[in-house]
């Protein structure tokens, strides 16, 4: 019984124990899986780490792209803001005048002379979001086989000038963009149009600085009347503003007493002279004319419509042709320069209309920039200038702010 006890005993502690080579064996399948988890969960981790270094770069590229596409949400008010120093030394000017043809001689200050540069190292910063970054062959895709109209004074015509340069930098081969009837560009042309062939669109502006027609000597009136404005009669050449993919309207700076009164003009709705009505009130009345053939003439459909408002000028004396181009951006400003009545009766007129109209309301953000007219870096720098800009300059600023509502506009729902 004994040596019964001892076997079983014997038995028990062996199945317990076991030999030196099994338990060798089983640590090292221990050990090997061991190993696959260890290594796994490295690879696990460079996995991880490679990820998150291509995918964070991606994400923030991405979220830059949506910035730069929804500029315009509701929730931004585009022109509550300030102008701050651009950090990217390197981001303006956007362009060079001297490499594009189409700036005219007179704009382009640093050749005539300006030797500061700060006045181009300024950006607008909207309170609540950014002001897209411009990027060249977004829109130029944008704008294939599209038409842009620009109609207006002198001031319109510098933003045409402003957004061709623009586009011209994306553009390989330069003699691809020229202008269609071989035109130089002058301020006495009613019609200027320039073709990027490249990409099959327009870009074009129409002399229309009242925006209603200009008719000479009309008969029986008193000799004072050399011409009037009929408010009541939109410019002979608004049929050629139909059918444009982009409509771009601007007008105020002729609608001042020396360019109406002091040349003999003066206002006519239909055969009636109104020789006591106010320049306001005409402007107004122009204004709902204009109003009236959008309504009733433009596809909402097909053609996205613009008004600029009015650009503040800055003469310390206009009589004199004394101007105030300042070196830096004025830091306070009167209230006449923020708040214009042209302004305002375009904001007016535009919310009671039925085609949809986007007020590019640059007034109060041009108000401080009297650091960026072209004064005396013209081509005829005996005439002070503290109306138009340099191009470079806040020009392409006007145009960064309409194209984020285009790039806006062009996004599917």
């Amino acid at each position: 019984m004994t040596s019964l006890n001892r076997s079983i005993s014997f038995k028990h502690r062996a199945a317990q124990i076991s030999s030196p080579r099994l338990s060798r064996k089983n640590c090292i399948s221990w050990l090997f899986r061991a190993l696959i988890v260890i290594g796994s969960s490295i690879s696990f981790l460079l996995a991880t780490g490679c990820g998150y270094l291509y995918v964070l770069p991606n994400l923030t590229h991405a979220f830059q792209d949506h910035d730069y596409r929804f500029p315009t949400s509701k929730k931004c008010d585009m022109y509550d803001g300030n102008w701050v120093v651009e950090e990217n030394s390197s981001y303006y000017p956007l362009y060079n005048a001297s490499d594009c043809p189409f700036v005219e001689q007179g704009f382009n200050c640093l050749v005539n002379g300006r030797v500061d540069q700060d006045y181009l190292k300024w950006r607008w910063k909207p309170k609540d979001c950014n002001v897209p970054r411009f990027n060249v062959g977004l829109v130029l895709e944008m704008l294939r086989d599209k038409r842009v109209v620009f109609v207006g004074d002198s001031m319109s015509r510098t933003q045409w000038e402003s957004l061709i340069c623009l586009l011209m930098t994306g553009v390989e081969d330069k003699t691809s963009v020229y202008e269609v009837n071989g035109n130089v560009i002058t301020k006495q042309i009613r019609f200027l149009g320039v073709r990027f062939g490249e990409f099959n669109f327009t870009i074009e502006f129409y002399r229309s600085v009242f925006l209603v027609q200009h008719n000479w000597t009309p008969e029986n009136v008193p000799r004072i009347v050399r011409s009037t404005l009929r408010l009541d009669k939109l410019d002979d050449i608004s049929e050629e503003w139909i059918d444009s993919d982009v409509l771009i309207f601007n007008s105020g700076q002729w609608w001042v007493p020396g360019k109406i009164f002091g040349t003999g003009c003066y206002f006519q709705v239909g055969r009636s002279l109104q020789l006591g009505m106010s320049i306001t009130t005409a402007f107004r009345t122009a204004l709902q004319t204009w109003a009236s053939w959008v309504d009733s003439t433009i596809n909402p459909e097909k053609t996205r419509v613009f008004f600029r408002t009015f650009e503040p000028s800055h003469w310390r004396n206009l009589t004199l042709r004394q101007c105030n181009v300042t070196k830096l951006p004025l830091l306070e400003i009167e209230g006449k320069d923020i708040i214009s009545p042209y302004s305002d009766i375009v904001l007016d007129v535009v919310k009671n209309m039925m085609v949809p109209v986007t007020v590019v309301h640059i007034t109060p953000m041009s108000a401080s920039r009297s650091d960026a007219h072209v004064g005396t870096w013209s081509d005829r720098p005996s005439l002070s200038d503290c109306s138009h800009w340099c191009l470079p300059g806040l020009p392409d600023i006007w145009n960064e702010i309409l194209l984020s509502y285009l790039l806006d506009f062009n996004e599917p729902d």
